[in-house]
């Protein structure tokens, strides 16, 4: 139940197409794995949101990305996340949950429950993060086949849901540049709409790919690089898409915290708390970005007034009538 926004004035999966194939590029977004993280990246005006495998099995489920989570975890997820929040979602549908034909299912799934787009990778299954060594590849035959399933199922639901073949052919057992390379032509014939090649070495490597493949909306994921991409790499590359991963910035803040409450007790909290008054999520502003207010404007148009007089009747430190008033998109 979207709370925060009335309308939306074209489906997800149109306005995600529109702005991968418009540009400009990158199209900037978040990933995570919770709908308030959709809701903050909605919140602070980013265009998509996208739900990490990694993040779902860590927030929801406290395991490692090790292929622990099942399609109907993700799809509930993903159901959840397209459902409190306007902008595309896309999501990461780890190696697909099986063969060729079990990717019909998974598809069909993610995009019933509101996905814009999502990605399926080349790895053997149980897979493993992207960033963890030890991965696997299958076979080009078996992968080409999961992405011809995934994108004829698209077809028959929704011809504007991206569909993106991920491959982690760079870091695997017996990988390399050659073998991203045809890797990548080969999933582009099959009709994917974009690759994602991940852990790329260099910018080297990647004006590399995209030298090869110059007319493709190309993703990577450029942690390895050292010194970090610069925006300006970013442009030159024609990068369709950029996101970072919210949790890393939460879990550390609450690290933090926690080491200092648990040393110096309640006068942190206070001192937390006289710090961030003002701030947009500070007081009650997370009751704003859940759709408290939104909760109120409903009362007034469908309850009675006899019923509305509980807030006039009753004191707390939050008056949704009112709100907290300070989120950049509110």
């Amino acid at each position: 139940m979207r709370l925060r926004k009335n309308a939306i004035a074209t489906k997800p999966s149109t306005e995600f197409r529109r702005l991968l194939t418009e540009g400009p590029y990158p199209v900037m977004g978040i990933w995570g794995g919770t709908a308030q993280h959709a809701q903050l990246t909605e919140a602070t005006g980013f265009s998509y949101f996208g739900i990490s495998g990694s993040h779902t099995a860590s927030h929801l489920f406290g395991l490692p990305d090790a292929g622990f989570i099942t399609l109907t975890e993700i799809a509930e997820n993903t159901r959840r996340i397209c459902q409190a929040v306007s902008i595309p979602v896309i999501v990461d549908c780890d190696t697909g949950f099986g063969n060729a034909i079990n990717v019909v299912r998974t598809v069909d799934e993610i995009i019933r429950a509101g996905a814009a787009g999502l990605f399926i990778e080349d790895q053997v299954a149980p897979k493993r993060c992207g960033f963890v060594k030890g991965k696997e590849l299958i076979s080009i035959e078996e992968a080409v086949s999961k992405y011809r399933a995934a994108c004829d199922t698209r077809d028959q639901l929704d011809k504007d849901v991206i569909i993106q073949a991920r491959t982690d052919a760079r870091g695997a057992v017996g990988g390399g540049m050659d073998e991203v390379m045809r890797r990548c032509e080969a999933y582009l014939k099959a009709g994917v709409d974009s690759i994602y090649v991940e852990a790329l070495q260099s910018l080297e490597e990647i004006r590399a790919v995209r030298e090869a493949f110059p007319d493709a909306l190309l993703k990577i994921t450029p942690y390895a690089l050292d010194p970090p991409i610069t925006n300006e790499q970013v442009k030159e590359l024609r990068l369709c898409m950029m996101g970072f991963q919210v949790h890393r910035v939460g879990a550390i803040a609450m690290y933090d915290f926690l080491l200092a409450y648990k040393a110096g007790g309640e006068a942190i909290t206070g001192q937390w708390a006289k710090e961030n008054k003002s701030h947009p999520l500070g007081g009650f502003g997370l009751f704003d970005l859940t759709g408290f207010p939104q909760v109120q404007k409903l009362e007034e148009r469908y309850l009675s007034e006899e019923s509305l007089a509980r807030y006039d009747n009753s004191i707390g430190a939050y008056d949704p009538r009112v709100g907290h008033g300070k989120l950049a998109n509110s």
